[in-house]
């Protein structure tokens, strides 16, 4: 007698949800290992939050945004749902349209939600945004920023991370008034030492933006604008709040599952009930990488694999991400340790070029990449990016290393191929195959192999590849 697919439950469809139901039914097409339910609290299909600047900047259409569906009996999608209680003992879960749902496996990808700082006036007595605030982490938030804003109108943005940054430069490509808000020292404080964030800074002045770094907000005025913690008022129609994040977790938590900051899970991206995993922006794995959605998608094949039977081995381990901020006109990426400074064991190598609002600093340890910022040198960041995924050495000439005038040397033994498209682990290998079998275009490269549909980081290099290729042969490149 035929067994049963197991059944596996999907709170969550976002981007990593969506990946994770991609996976599966990748390993599992005709379902017979296991069937897919995911519930997702927001209407209509899945897509790609990190496009959202691209939204609002008028770049794309809302259409643009969509991820690739699922077609398959196996797998039922289910929009507008919510999740509202778990019941690790019956393995159920219960919705916020009165159904319960039974699992034999269930996998949170809840992601998670904006963080409000206790600003006096940011917030209703009920938690929700006051009026002109809002975040920027779906398409309501989007839809509800472009309505508040238009050409010449002023907005403040609270946050300069790179999300706050992202949204402040889409802002100024609509024609807002932007005024950005940092209370820490300086821009990116996380990514980007003084320096860097001091020329990033003066980047974004000449761009339109007002930016104000070590300032804290002390008051959202509704019709007047922010005030500062030294008096000024910022005139604002809107107020965008991109001050960090908070993982989605009360599910799993008022069920008794460990929580810590996130989900915590282990190297098989299982929770401390052995039923329940969690993947993305909701979980916490002991090496980090919540946040960008490169680890998520890295969880969700890995957890495809274990759960459908593939590859029983598979172990998710962490991911070595890297930040790009996207923002028309930059080209920053920064890796590893990159505020690391001189020492016994790490040696840094700086150029700064204030004046042409270009910054690249490189930190080496035992001949390998330990971090870099590189601000305005994209050749340069290619080559140093595939240093740090192969850990390959180092060349000895740093200088030309830096100035994009050097190719790294031939990875170590065991080492891959480079990566070019870091959110779905697409090497060059892989793009080189696709180009073969007669991917000529970005659009058609992009349906091959997935590359360009994460966070567009890498489009620029898959350009750059294909009109080679496309004048030659790969072999040329």
């Amino acid at each position: 007698m035929n067994r049963q697919p197991r059944h596996i439950v999907v709170v969550g469809h976002g981007m990593v949800g969506a990946r994770f139901v991609e996976e599966v039914a990748r390993r599992d097409p005709d379902g017979e290992r296991v069937r897919l339910t995911v519930v997702g609290a927001e209407p209509g299909v899945p897509y790609n939050r990190i496009l959202l600047p691209d939204l609002l900047n008028g770049r794309l259409e809302e259409a643009d945004l969509a991820l690739a569906s699922v077609a398959s009996t196996a797998v039922e999608a289910r929009s507008g749902v919510s999740a509202t209680a778990l019941d690790t003992a019956g393995r159920s879960v219960r919705l916020d349209d009165g159904s319960t749902l039974g699992y034999d496996e269930l996998v949170l990808a809840t992601g998670a939600q904006a963080a409000f700082p206790p600003v006096s006036g940011l917030t209703r007595d009920d938690g929700t945004p006051a009026a002109g605030v809002t975040a920027l982490r779906d398409l309501a938030d989007c839809r509800r920023l472009m309505e508040l804003t238009g050409p010449g109108s002023p907005v403040v943005v609270l946050g300069g991370g790179v999300l706050g940054l992202e949204a402040a430069r889409a802002l100024t490509e609509r024609g807002v008034r932007v005024s950005l808000v940092e209370s820490s020292p300086w821009l990116m404080r996380r990514q980007l030492d003084r320096a860097a964030a001091r020329i990033l800074g003066a980047r974004f002045t000449a761009l339109g933006v007002s930016v104000h770094s070590w300032r804290v907000a002390a008051r959202w005025i509704p019709g007047t604008g922010l005030e500062l913690d030294d008096g000024r008022v910022l005139p604002g129609d809107a107020l965008v709040v991109t001050a960090g994040v908070r993982p989605r977790t009360g599910l799993a938590e008022a069920a008794g599952i460990a929580v810590d900051h996130g989900v915590v899970v282990d190297d098989l991206l299982t929770t401390s009930d052995p039923r329940v995993h969690a993947i993305g922006d909701c979980a916490r794995h002991p090496s980090g990488g919540g946040g960008l959605v490169q680890p998520g998608w890295e969880q969700a094949a890995v957890l495809a694999d274990l759960l459908t039977g593939t590859a029983p081995e598979a172990r998710y381990r962490g991911t070595r991400p890297v930040t790009r901020l996207k923002a028309e006109g930059i080209e920053l990426a920064c890796l590893g340790e990159a505020t690391a400074e001189e020492n016994d064991t790490t040696h840094t190598v700086t150029i700064c070029d204030a004046h042409a609002g270009r910054y690249v600093k490189l930190v080496v340890r035992d001949e390998r990449v330990a971090g870099a910022i590189l601000l305005g040198f994209p050749d340069a960041a290619a080559t140093i990016i595939q240093l740090y995924d192969q850990g390959a050495p180092v060349p000895a000439d740093r200088i030309s290393l830096l100035l994009g005038r050097t190719a790294p040397e031939p990875a170590p033994d065991g080492a891959g191929p480079a990566l070019v498209c870091r959110c779905n682990g697409v090497d060059r290998d892989r793009l080189e195959g696709a180009w073969l079998d007669g991917a000529r275009t970005r659009e058609a490269i992009a349906e091959r192999t997935r590359a360009t549909t994460g966070c567009g980081g890498c489009t620029r290099d898959v350009d750059a590849l294909l009109a080679a290729w496309n004048q030659g042969s790969p072999a040329a490149v």
